[in-house]
């Protein structure tokens, strides 16, 4: 089956340029180098208590002449912010080190251990024994995966941002999040991907030093639950924000398929690759403002890019048929299950329908094509509970996906690096209509 959209890393859709609402922690790490990065000129130590701005960005939008009002999504209050010129180990050795010190250390060591793909570096550091058999079991299947696909990591870089802390003089427990970006090398070409995911910490003071005694990784690929009566949608708790706060309702665009006189439009109209693809990679690592924002948020913006490539919503105003949003109304949920749930989003695409969003299963990663869907059964019970779309491809033609809720763009489709992926996965594959 011909593919449809550009390969490759040097044709790939690239995402308007971001700047993060504060600074973050940087550990760089270049293959074959062990190096601690040197402190810069005059730097400190030092704790910094400010709020994230929340990051103001036009919508992207997948209709033209679409309209909205644009609000802005709040993002987690930095309690304190650390630098990487911070820690000088050599500094250190010998005094009694504060537990940002100690976190920043965890960092360097996840950022080597994620460029070596070796566990023990980070394993000989932290005392939690069942989160280094997790990270190492995690690790091999990376490394395993990577060599048979012929592909090397080229260097990698780890930015940590502190979300929430609760200390006392002696214990401390940190939320953390992690930006994870990797440089790759398969077959004589290069190219990055990205994700961005949460850990908790606790660090105890021992013996005049803080140590790392628990670690936590947020699985939020996993998160989402079912109920008995009504299947496959959420509760309250599934989406609310990391740090327990809701995000305030946002205004909807012009929809227009909820208008009379926009009722009747032409059919055949063309799956616009290029745009979904735009838009995922726009979005990825933060909520288009026109829409809400779940903690649970893959499918929810999966269907985003299907919208914004032309896909028609199909309104019934009926949450569990159809596949539309509008917003909220009165203060309650106004979508389908199939717009924001992976279990009724796979289940809407794999029914037979004449018009509207279609799609075919397809038998293997390598039938896909831009703009297309893949959703994931982490248990192999027939529940699916993750969604991404493809954005790019690699030198071998296997897709590279973008996913939400933990932040990823061009990931290796499979998701064996995830703490989410067991055994027992299983995959759909869904091509998109062209003419939809």
């Amino acid at each position: 089956m011909p593919r449809t959209g550009n390969r490759g890393p040097g044709s790939q859709v690239q995402k308007r340029n971001q700047t993060p609402s504060k600074p973050l922690t940087s550990i760089r790490k270049q293959p074959q180098q062990k190096a601690v990065a040197q402190p810069e000129p005059g730097g400190t130590a030092a704790a910094k208590r400010q709020e994230a701005l929340p990051a103001a960005a036009a919508r992207a939008s997948g209709r033209p002449g679409g309209t909205s009002k644009s609000s802005l999504q709040p993002q987690p209050k930095l309690q304190s912010l650390l630098r990487s010129s911070d820690y000088d180990k050599n500094r250190q050795q010998g005094a009694q080190q504060g537990w940002k010190s100690s976190v920043h250390r965890y960092v360097g060591l996840y950022n080597q251990a994620e460029t070596d793909q070796h566990a023990s570096v980070l394993t000989d550091y932290v005392t939690d024994r069942d989160h280094c058999d997790r990270l190492r079991h995690r690790l091999e299947r990376l490394r395993e995966r990577d060599l048979l696909r012929g592909a090397l990591p080229a260097g990698s870089e780890t930015k940590a941002e502190l979300v929430r802390v609760n200390e006392s003089a002696t214990e401390v427990s940190v939320m953390v999040r992690l930006h994870i970006k990797r440089r790759m090398e398969q077959s004589g070409r290069y190219y990055i991907e990205e994700r961005s995911e949460y850990e908790r910490l606790w660090l105890g003071l021992s013996g005049g030093a803080w140590e790392v005694l628990r670690v936590e990784p947020i699985i939020a690929e996993r998160r989402p639950r079912y109920g008995t009566s009504i299947d496959n949608w959420m509760t309250v708790d599934d989406y609310s924000e990391p740090d327990g706060q809701f995000s305030s309702p946002s205004t909807p665009y012009l929809n227009y398929d909820l208008i009379p006189q926009f009722k009747h439009r032409p059919s055949g109209i063309r799956y616009r690759r290029d745009l979904a693809a735009a838009y995922a990679d726009r979005w990825w690592n933060e909520g288009n403002p026109s829409y809400e924002l779940f903690e649970v948020n893959c499918t929810h913006y999966v269907s985003q890019c299907l919208f914004a490539g032309n896909a028609p919503m199909n309104y019934t105003g009926k949450r569990e048929t159809g596949w539309w949003y509008k917003g909220r109304n009165k203060g309650s949920e106004w979508w389908s299950y199939s717009w924001a749930v992976s279990n009724a989003l796979t289940n809407y695409l794999t029914a037979a329908r004449t018009s509207g969003l279609r799609a075919e299963v397809v038998r293997s990663a390598d039938e896909l094509q831009l703009g297309d869907v893949i959703t994931y059964d982490w248990n192999g019970d027939h529940r699916f509970q993750h969604s991404t779309i493809v954005t790019a491809f690699d030198s071998q033609g296997m897709p590279l996906v973008n996913a939400n809720t933990v932040a990823s763009r061009h990931r290796y489709w499979d998701y064996r690096d995830s703490y989410a992926w067991t055994e027992q996965t299983k995959y759909r594959f869904f091509h998109i209509n062209d003419l939809l």
